[in-house]
């Protein structure tokens, strides 16, 4: 399991607008549903992508790559949108896991975006009960994933 952040090129707030926010929720979901990684959490910043995400038969660069990829597919793009690299930090157990992703779904709190997480509509802390068939995991539950 890891915890990685990709930027956007120049670190340009593309993901400002709740359009292309979407798209790239979209991209994750899909890459997810094809089975090449367990989503564990994600947070979708203006210049930023935030995952707790562990790689299904695929490493993890193979992975962040579709990720990429695929949201620059939808978006349309010729011109490069993303950072090359990426960090990644692996996440060694549960306790780490939920201390990680308590972490990630804070971040749009810290950056004064919402009060609280679970009104940050591009994160999977967001309750999606009609957008997304998709529950918010329960911080209560460290072995939840969104799988």
């Amino acid at each position: 399991m890891s915890f990685v952040t990709a930027a956007t090129r120049d670190r340009r707030p593309l993901f400002e607008t709740g359009r292309v926010a979407d798209l790239m929720v979209e991209a994750l979901l899909h890459y997810r549903k094809l089975g090449h990684y367990k989503l564990h959490a994600y947070v979708v910043m203006p210049s930023q992508l935030h995952l707790l995400l562990t790689p299904q038969s695929i490493a993890l660069a193979h992975a962040v790559e579709l990720i990429k990829n695929g949201f620059a597919y939808r978006m349309d793009s010729e011109q490069s949108i993303w950072e090359h690299s990426f960090t990644a930090y692996s996440v060694a157990n549960i306790h780490d896991l939920e201390l990680v992703r308590t972490y990630l779904h804070h971040i749009p709190v810290r950056a004064n975006l919402v009060s609280v997480p679970e009104l940050y509509p591009y994160s999977s802390a967001y309750h999606r009960p009609v957008r997304e068939n998709i529950p918010a995991p329960a911080l209560t539950n460290p072995l939840l994933s969104l799988h």
